[in-house]
């Protein structure tokens, strides 16, 4: 008996690890080579290509394919429909596989539904990709990121609390939690 939930209509593939608790729900399929963490949860038509490392207590809404080159650290929550890609120019007569580029979301990062991340890039720990975003280059630590293509329009608490930081540094106001801000860059105190 295995000690993870996997529904009846879903499909773990031979070499896939999965983690204690983790629950994989309908119509999901998890091939060979994939790594995924403790007490995660994928929603209805979640694919997890092979090779790829999703962290634990991850929570991955329907609709969401975790292609190769991807990798997702521990508490990253990603919305319905979110969107990864993993080659910069695709081409359906073109084969690019060797073209693969890796895809890095930090611990604690929540991305919306319908966002796209467009691969290549680090997306910072804490940081917030509001729905809908295309988001096309590095996101620093704690940022808030919306539009097409993306760009910073505040910075976020570790709660997921929208902060104000003024003269390089804020407290959140609902959990206490202070930050400094100096460079375009925003760190915990």
């Amino acid at each position: 008996m295995s000690d993870y939930f996997v529904h009846e209509s879903s499909y773990v593939d031979d070499g896939a690890q999965i983690g204690k608790g983790t629950k994989i729900w309908h119509f999901c399929h998890v091939m060979p080579g994939a790594v995924i963490g403790e007490r995660c949860s994928l929603g209805q038509n979640v694919v997890v290509m092979p090779g790829t490392r999703i962290g634990t207590n991850v929570k991955i809404q329907n609709n969401v394919s975790i292609y190769e080159g991807v990798e997702l650290e521990d508490d990253v929550f990603c919305g319905p429909s979110c969107v990864f890609t993993n080659v910069i120019n695709p081409r359906s007569h073109v084969t690019r596989k060797h073209e693969y580029q890796r895809t890095l979301v930090r611990r604690g990062t929540s991305i919306g539904a319908n966002a796209t991340i467009v691969c290549g890039i680090t997306l910072g720990e804490y940081a917030f990709i509001g729905a809908g975003a295309v988001v096309t280059s590095d996101v620093p630590a704690y940022a808030l990121m919306v539009g097409v293509p993306a760009r910073r329009r505040g910075w976020m608490c570790q709660c997921g609390i929208g902060l104000e930081v003024k003269d390089g540094s804020g407290t959140c106001g609902a959990c206490g939690s202070g930050y400094r801000e100096s460079g375009g860059r925003l760190t915990a105190v």
